[in-house]
């Protein structure tokens, strides 16, 4: 009788579903942020759909630490699985990371998330800048502009003496090298620091202009085909809860991420993009970069990009990476 009870059990055990594998997910950018909405949100849905509900991922309505923190929170444990850029991080881990924070890398961000994806992640082998965590994804937004409530920037000496907000990494040393003033700051911060003229201008896309509320606090936008900078960003997930996680799981997630993931953020920051331009309208007077400061770009620009490529040591060819990553996205700067 006994045995028949034991065997019964086994049976009612065996029918039952297992318990849901929860990743918690910090999140620092808004809730209603497009690429929340219209990227984490769905990538999180389809795990738990591919998983068959083994996994699922509850994104935080608020962030688990401040947005520089959030790759060492995730692989630290602190959260299970974080995104952020890598230029908040102010040491030099992620020095293979800017083959995608250069001038003139294309226009597209699904493109340019895809080629982000196959060089950064292939050739300059991004995993090992990210020890502790496993990559999730790696991607770009769409191209880079400079806001000003200041003045129409039409020469290099009209850059002088503004303060721009900048996210760090290359754009910083851009800014700096034409004479303007960069002051690092999260994306949180920026409505603040703008509307209270602690900057006069921000490196940001159009997207940013709307979801940051910046739109009465800005007057000019100067635009160069394929950007002026661009930010790259990480999304990770701790390597010990990746490793925790079944064989089929991760093969599961793992087609969900990677050049798929490139490929959704892309098209949601792409479709972000034409939004903010439809809703600012001609309250923001965007206009093409000058001749000289188009000229100017090009020989800051590759002044700072052969300085990285010369710092990635032995094994690493960061002018052929960028090459390569140009000729994915169709620039040529002839």
């Amino acid at each position: 009788m006994k045995s028949l009870k034991f065997a019964l059990a086994g049976l009612l055990l065996s029918a039952m579903p297992a318990m849901a594998e929860e990743l918690i997910m910090s999140s620092w950018l808004p809730p209603k942020h497009p690429i929340v909405v219209n990227a984490f949100k769905p990538w999180a849905e389809a795990v738990e759909k591919a998983t068959d509900g083994r996994v699922t991922v509850r994104i935080m309505g608020k962030p688990l630490g401040s947005p520089p923190a959030h790759f060492d929170m995730a692989r630290d444990g602190v959260a299970d699985i974080t995104y952020g850029l890598h230029s908040f991080t102010e040491d030099d881990r992620f020095n293979r990371a800017r083959l995608g924070q250069f001038s003139f890398l294309g226009d597209d961000a699904i493109a340019n998330s895809k080629a982000y994806w196959k060089i950064y992640g292939g050739t300059l082998n991004a995993a090992e800048e990210h020890k502790g965590t496993h990559l999730l994804g790696l991607f770009m937004h769409g191209p880079g502009l400079l806001h000003n409530n200041k003045r129409k920037i039409e020469t290099v000496a009209d850059m002088k003496g503004l303060k721009i907000r900048v996210p760090g990494g290359y754009v910083a040393d851009l800014v700096g090298a034409l004479g303007a003033t960069p002051l690092f700051m999260s994306s949180p911060e920026v409505y603040e620091k703008l509307s209270r003229g602690v900057i006069d201008g921000v490196a940001f896309t159009y997207e940013a202009m709307t979801a940051f509320n910046l739109v009465d606090d800005i007057k000019y936008s100067m635009t160069v085909p394929g950007g002026i900078y661009n930010t790259t960003w990480f999304f990770v997930i701790n390597e010990a809860k990746w490793n925790a996680l079944s064989d089929e799981d991760r093969a599961a997630i793992e087609a969900l991420s990677g050049e798929a993931f490139a490929e959704r953020v892309g098209q949601a920051w792409n479709d972000a993009d034409s939004a903010a331009k439809a809703e600012i309208g001609d309250k923001v007077d965007f206009y093409q970069a000058s001749p000289e400061i188009v000229a100017a770009l090009k020989a800051k620009a590759g002044e700072l990009e052969q300085k990285w490529s010369d710092s990635l040591g032995q094994g690493y060819d960061g002018a052929a990476a960028l090459a390569e990553f140009r000729k994915e996205t169709g620039v040529n700067l002839e």
